[in-house]
C-alpha cells in the first residue's frame, strides 16, 4: 500500500459467535448480502484470487483477495487509476463465543485524493450500519449451523 493515504474509515463491532465461525462465515463471499450489490470470487478465498462485484447498470468492479491471515486478518484490493481502495477487516477473539470484527477502509496512491468524495460517499455513512448488519447475520447463522 502507499504513503499517499487520502481517506481512513474504521468501524468495529462485536458478535456473540466463536472466532472460527466469524472467519468461515465472512470469507465465504455467498454470505456478502449488500443490496443492489452481488459478489463473486473465483476460486478459493486465498491471497491473489480476484473477485467482481456487479451493482446494476456499471461494469463489474474487480477485486482481489490479499494478505490472508486464517482467523486474524484479510484485505480485499480494488485497484483503482493510480490509486487502491483496501478494505482490511481483523478478527479479534473477546470470548470464547464472542469475536470483534474490524473494517478499515484505506484509500490510497497518488491519484487517491480523485476518489475520495466517492468513497465517503459510498461507505462513510453506512459503515456502522454495514458492519452491525454482518455481526447480526452472522449470529443468526450460527444458530442454524
Amino acid at each position: 500500500m502507499s504513503d499517499d493515504v487520502a481517506l481512513v474509515l474504521e468501524h468495529a463491532v462485536e458478535a456473540d459467535v466463536s472466532l472460527a465461525f466469524a472467519w468461515k462465515f465472512r470469507t465465504d463471499v455467498a454470505n456478502w448480502n449488500d443490496p443492489p450489490a452481488r459478489f463473486e470470487i473465483d476460486g478459493p478465498f486465498l491471497d491473489g484470487t480476484p473477485g467482481r462485484t456487479f451493482l446494476p447498470g456499471q461494469e463489474p468492479l474487480i477485486w482481489w483477495v490479499r494478505h490472508v491471515v486464517p482467523e486474524r486478518s484479510f484485505v480485499i484490493e480494488m485497484r483503482l487509476e493510480d490509486a487502491a481502495l483496501h478494505s482490511e477487516w481483523h478478527f479479534d477473539r473477546v470470548a470464547e463465543h464472542a469475536t470483534r470484527l474490524t473494517q478499515r477502509i484505506v484509500l490510497a496512491g497518488r491519484n487517491a485524493t480523485a476518489y475520495v468524495e466517492q468513497v465517503r460517499a459510498g461507505f462513510g455513512a453506512n459503515l456502522a450500519v454495514g458492519m452491525a448488519k454482518i455481526a447480526q447475520e452472522m449470529v443468526a447463522a450460527e444458530r442454524v449451523a
